[in-house]
């Protein structure tokens, strides 16, 4: 059953998309934390590297077009700063950094997240009561 969040078939991701997986929410502070581990500005191709190895995509690939949003927006609204980057060779390419007000906003993520995890604990537990089953063990999440 959890395998269908690691999906390995289109099926696969489509059902793990109705179970929220995907919750484009939580690209927020995937993205932040990215930029918050790095030392230096990172490219737009780099985040969605690291974002496919970061808890909220497990090894799947994010979808680089929503990524891409997700910084234009994120810039828009003061978390994070760009420049262009134009090697000799090759394309021009615009590098993020995070913004103090970045940091702030991945800071209150840190309190968000533990509220959520409890909640959905406690959704889990009413899910279970109501299907009148016992609450089935929390299974292991990684790939």
């Amino acid at each position: 059953m959890w395998s269908i969040c690691h999906p390995k078939s289109e099926q696969d991701e489509k059902e793990c998309a109705q179970l929220g997986k995907s919750l484009s929410k939580l690209s927020q502070p995937t993205i932040l934390t990215i930029l918050a581990a790095a030392d230096e500005p990172l490219h737009g191709y780099v985040i969605v590297k690291r974002a496919a190895d970061s808890p909220m995509f497990g090894g799947g690939s994010p979808d680089a077009t929503g990524v891409y949003r997700a910084l234009k927006a994120m810039e828009q609204a003061g978390l994070l700063t760009s420049e262009w980057d134009t090697p000799k060779a090759g394309p021009a390419k615009r590098a993020f950094t995070l913004t103090e007000a970045g940091r702030m906003t991945l800071r209150r993520w840190v309190d968000a997240l533990a509220c959520y995890q409890l909640t959905i604990g406690r959704l889990r537990e009413e899910a279970a009561l109501a299907l009148e089953i016992e609450l089935p063990p929390t299974p292991e999440c990684s790939g």
